[in-house]
């Protein structure tokens, strides 16, 4: 099972690479951070796009933010479309997520945790360590896809691994 610092500590990994992502993409075109490049959700900006959307729709379960729409449509729908906008969402979503994440309980971690997938077609139950293990799994999934497609491009984010995350070596 997972502690709450471990969540933490995967909150702040989240922040760190989020913000090497975007800066690394905003040193790109409209038409390059666009560009199906062939991976699961086709663009850099897609790609992104969709890491946020499941961070919402997860939060939503989680924490009781703001849920998910099916007009969303995975990230790919029009509340995504801005590129600015995006970048803006991004960032005061993880610091919901660090906020969220510094209150976690042993007890509620240890717990199980029932939620119905956005389409509201299914309600599975698991242990909530278990399922927040995957909001930070399936990022890191995604952000390793967008990092790939950056540096198609010459673009150079940050190291991904997370011993060399800032706040370690501060």
């Amino acid at each position: 099972m997972i502690t709450a610092d471990h969540a933490v500590l995967m909150a702040q990994y989240n922040r760190w690479q989020n913000r090497s992502l975007y800066t690394a993409a905003d040193q790109l075109s409209e038409a390059q951070r666009r560009e199906d490049k062939g991976a699961f959700f086709g663009s850099i900006h897609n790609t992104l796009a969709h890491v946020l959307w499941g961070d919402r729709a997860w939060m939503s379960r989680f924490a009781g933010t703001a849920p998910v729409r099916p007009e969303d449509r995975q990230g790919l729908g029009p509340a995504y479309q801005d590129w600015q906008a995006l970048q803006r969402d991004r960032a005061e979503f993880d610091a919901v997520i660090l906020d969220w994440s510094s209150t976690l309980s042993p007890d509620w971690l240890a717990g199980d945790f029932t939620w119905t997938n956005s389409a509201g077609t299914r309600t599975s139950t698991q242990k909530a360590w278990i399922l927040v293990t995957h909001l930070f799994n399936h990022a890191t999934h995604h952000r390793g896809q967008a990092h790939a497609l950056l540096t198609s491009f010459g673009a150079k984010p940050d190291d991904t691994d997370i011993q060399f995350m800032p706040e370690l070596n501060s």
